[in-house]
């Protein structure tokens, strides 16, 4: 029993079924309206080209534009429509899907295609496509309703009745003044709720808000999803409303930074996906591996360095890898870590630096446990296994104990501050990838391991 609850609905499986069924067309479209539009859309995939083609003109074209928004390459199955259809189809969209179809498209047919929407469709688009890619304005919709502040409770219910036929973000109104320019929004429940002879002006929130259509979305992304709200309206320079941003808006945008973020760990210049050419990979992987590569000369440089040590102790070249993989771990945790506070513009200098001194303290901590059990067992392999005296073994083991303390502690910090220097310096900390975290950190792991090594264990033991 438990498990039929639990099991997924095969609503898609169920819709193939009866589109396949020879249904009557009015049948077909009242079994259609059982099911929501990310279910047609995923069916619509499953069919082939010439079950779509019949199926189209039966939903028209406002349904297609509906299901399209679900799909999630709908510029593949567009190419199935006639360049008018097309057209048709885009302009019933919401401003921003329809952008984000236009724009995996060539230039010359995206061209054709703004020349062909209607009117308040291309204006819509033309406006979205002016804004850079990094601007907020670039993933906003034009899709809200919006009032005047002096309307009566009866006047803004009609108004939002009249504006609801053609704008389906109702839940938040927004309030312009006697200049056109925002003055602040309503809740949908406040102006349901609110009686006939009250003042509109009681349910306004003046304090309500909002972005600027040039602001950087990397720079509000965390300002807007503090409020939480349904949508935010987008202002030009002068106050004025040209768009909002929805809570879908901002989830996508929201998914394309971690995207951006997570391939910069990864040290790329840029997200990759399944589609793209091996010499755009190469293209966008080369760039930190050229970089990464004459870092690493320099790290083998310094193990040269080093060559007496190897040569008086040949042994300490087995716990080489250690000490550097730990570091490069280390420095990658305080990295992640570093890079999610920073997101707070509000950050003062003392909390980063009481962030610098809180990640020291973690791998200070970390690097005495660690270290110890370095210590103890590293110790024990050499004297049961390379047949050394248990002092000489132990000797051995406790200066790649402290070494591997001491590269902990380096690297805690260095993972934190290369982050903050890129912040300082107006370049994004995620470029402060993974990789070069872990270059720099083997550099100073080389260093420390085999310092301490020559100093400790040549020089003051005399081994």
């Amino acid at each position: 029993m438990t498990n039929e609850i639990l099991k997924e609905p095969g609503y898609v499986e169920e819709l193939l079924e009866i589109l396949r069924s020879g249904l009557s067309k009015e049948e077909l479209l009242d079994k259609l309206d059982d099911y929501h539009d990310n279910d047609i859309a995923g069916a619509l995939e499953l069919l082939t080209k010439e079950e779509r083609q019949a199926l189209y003109p039966l939903l028209g074209p406002d349904r297609v534009a509906e299901i399209f928004t679900f799909i999630e390459d709908p510029e593949i199955y567009l190419q199935e429509f006639t360049l008018e259809n097309q057209a048709k189809v885009i302009s019933l969209m919401d401003s921003d899907d329809a952008v984000d179809i236009l724009e995996e498209m060539d230039d010359s047919t995206q061209e054709k295609l703004v020349k062909l929407l209607d009117a308040e469709a291309s204006r819509d688009v033309k406006l979205i496509l002016s804004y850079d890619e990094d601007e907020i304005g670039s993933v906003m919709t034009t899709n809200y309703v919006v009032i005047h502040r002096y309307l009566s409770v009866r006047q803004a219910m009609h108004e939002l009745i009249k504006q609801a036929g053609e704008n389906d973000n109702i839940s938040t109104i927004y309030v312009l003044d006697g200049k056109d320019c925002f003055y602040g929004a309503i809740d949908l429940k406040d102006l349901i709720i609110a009686r006939e002879n009250d003042d509109l002006e009681d349910i306004i929130a003046t304090s309500y808000p909002y972005v600027y259509d040039h602001e950087l979305i990397s720079n509000c992304i965390e300002r807007i999803k503090d409020y939480e709200e349904d949508s935010i309206p987008v202002l030009s320079k002068d106050g004025q409303i040209v768009g909002i941003v929805t809570a879908q808006d901002i989830i996508e945008v929201v998914d394309d930074e971690m995207g951006e973020d997570y391939a910069k760990l990864a040290g790329l210049t840029a997200e990759e996906d399944l589609n793209e050419t091996t010499v755009e990979s190469m293209k966008k992987r080369l760039p930190w591996l050229i970089i990464l590569l004459f870092l690493g000369m320099a790290v083998s440089s310094v193990v040269g360095v080093f060559e007496a040590v190897v040569a008086v102790l040949p042994i300490v070249i087995c716990f080489q890898s250690l000490i550097l993989d730990m570091a490069g771990n280390v420095g990658t945790q305080s990295l992640a870590v570093t890079i999610r506070v920073l997101m707070d513009e509000n950050l003062t200098g003392r909390q980063k630096f009481g962030l610098v001194l809180k990640e020291m303290r973690v791998g200070l901590s970390n690097g005495l446990f660690l270290g110890f059990l370095a210590f103890l067992f590293i110790g024990l392999y050499v004297f049961l296994f390379k047949h050394n005296t248990i002092a000489h073994a132990f000797m051995i083991s406790g200066c790649v104990g402290v070494s591997l303390m001491v590269a902990m502690i380096i690297s805690s910090m260095v993972g934190t501050l290369i982050p903050m220097f890129f912040h300082r310096i107006n370049v994004d900390p995620a470029v402060a990838s993974g990789p070069l975290i872990t270059t720099v950190n083997d550099l100073v792991a080389v260093v420390t391991y085999y310092g301490l090594a020559w100093v400790l264990l040549i020089n003051v033991m005399q081994i």
